[in-house]
């Protein structure tokens, strides 16, 4: 009997060295958990034992992994991810699930983002409008071609007018002279092609708490005519005024006279106070053709079909230098692929060369009742099992989920140190069991020797 026992503490010895050993050649691996050897006595199963029986040996009983956090390590790489708690990342090879805390990822030659294997990771994917479908789980994708330009629809913007200053001694307006008006300010706004123009602004103080407003585009008036040469120049002019507190009161289109002919302004006014709105007929883009000739043409883009909507609400005439606070406009040019950013919530942003940035999808992480149940398949991936349950799928952050870290992965939460030693006390283990069938072989042979 004591040989079987012996030789059960050795293949139990010799198990726990085989686990130990794993986990010290996985010391390096990314999101790689320990595992554990454990153990169990046996008893021989039979009646009218007694209350003293003797053990026969001992037993594998299971070999538990430790899902315990593995060191966050910095890297270079925005598509490298770590989770901080609990989760894993679900991974889709031609349908087949598995989960993993590696978060070696990267593209493939068509922009999905997948592991170091070829698996695709999955999340929340976006329509193609950009919006993100919340539920719907599918292979992430980063879209590598070009952003497409938007036109200019809304123009907000905060000033303030200096109510100090005095009314201009030469008249009338005129863009080239600086002593014909006031103060000035210019932004970006773009047409149907992504084409930048210059919108530019004057104010010319006529009275107390009363000033014009005149407005261009690329230096033309933006519902510019290539027919009407004398009108190019004329500017769009509204009558802006303050209350006398300084706050804007009122902003209104006012028609502009030049050469005797009447020139009708065809701004409408919007619904609240110190907003203008701009029909798409009111700007028609145009180039300068060919460059520094000063002949411009229409460039055959046009405005947002919507318009354009200028909103001044919240400038004000203080006794302070003309100063714009804060100007914002929607339209931007065409961009390329730039870079990628992913939030601590798993939301991938595309940047682009034209400062914008577009939503492509939002990472889920998956966790289990039972995570002591999913089944290894190696490559530092598990699988779910009846033992397991089932995947409860969220966005990073959610719930008891934990948090993402992207440019970072995950360490092995192997403690190389506390595996050394567990090597020394496998290895006594083996030995001395060694030596129990070393003695048992000795009594027999005394026992054979006997005459």
């Amino acid at each position: 009997m004591s040989f079987n026992i012996g030789l059960s503490g050795m293949r139990a010895a010799s198990k726990d060295l085989n686990v130990t050993g794993n986990n010290i050649a996985n010391a390096g691996t990314a999101g790689f958990k320990q595992s554990r050897a454990e153990f169990s006595d046996v008893y021989a199963a039979s009646m009218g034992v007694g209350k003293n029986p003797v053990g026969s040996g001992v037993l594998l009983s299971n070999i538990s992994q430790q899902f315990n956090q593995g060191n966050i390590n910095y890297t270079q790489n925005a598509l490298d991810l770590a989770i901080n708690g609990n989760g894993f990342f679900q991974v889709s090879n031609n349908g087949a699930l598995s989960y993993t805390r590696a978060g070696y990822f990267g593209t493939d030659k068509v922009g999905n983002i997948v592991d170091n294997f070829g698996y695709n990771l999955q999340g929340y994917t976006v329509d193609d409008n950009g919006n993100l479908q919340v539920g719907v789980v599918g292979n992430l994708q980063v879209k590598t071609n070009s952003q497409d330009p938007k036109a200019t629809s809304q123009l907000a913007q905060t000033l303030n007018i200096d109510s100090t200053s005095k009314v201009p001694v030469t008249t009338p307006f005129n863009r080239t002279d600086p002593t014909t008006y006031n103060s000035s300010t210019s932004t970006n706004i773009y047409d149907t092609q992504g084409n930048a123009h210059v919108f530019t602004q004057y104010f010319v103080k006529d009275a107390a708490n009363n000033w014009t407003m005149y407005a261009l585009v690329d230096g033309k008036r933006p519902n510019f005519d290539a027919n009407g040469a004398a009108y190019q120049d004329t500017p769009f002019a509204y009558d802006v005024e303050f209350d006398p507190a300084g706050k804007l009161s009122s902003l209104e289109p006012v028609d502009t006279t030049v050469g005797g002919f009447l020139v009708e302004n065809p701004t409408s006014v919007g619904t609240n106070t110190g907003m203008l709105a701009f029909s798409q007929a009111d700007w028609v883009p145009i180039i300068e053709q060919p460059a520094g000739s000063g002949v411009f043409v229409k460039n055959l883009a046009t405005a947002d079909p919507a318009g354009l909507s200028i909103d001044m609400r919240g400038s004000t005439q203080f006794a302070s230098s003309f100063a714009v606070s804060s100007v914002s406009q929607n339209g931007y040019t065409t961009g390329e692929l730039a870079g990628l950013e992913i939030d601590e919530t798993g939301v991938i942003f595309a940047r682009y060369t034209n400062g914008q940035s577009k939503m492509q999808g939002q990472i889920i992480l998956a966790d289990f009742a039972n995570t002591q149940g999913l089944t290894p398949v190696g490559k530092t991936q598990w699988v779910q099992s009846f033992e397991s349950g089932e995947p409860v799928r969220n966005p990073p952050g959610s719930g008891t989920l934990g948090a993402l870290q992207a440019g970072a992965l995950e360490d092995s939460n192997v403690e190389l140190s506390d595996q050394l030693v567990n090597l020394i006390v496998a290895q006594r283990n083996y030995q001395a069991n060694a030596k129990t069938i070393e003695t048992e072989s000795a009594i027999t042979q005394t026992i054979i020797n006997l005459r």
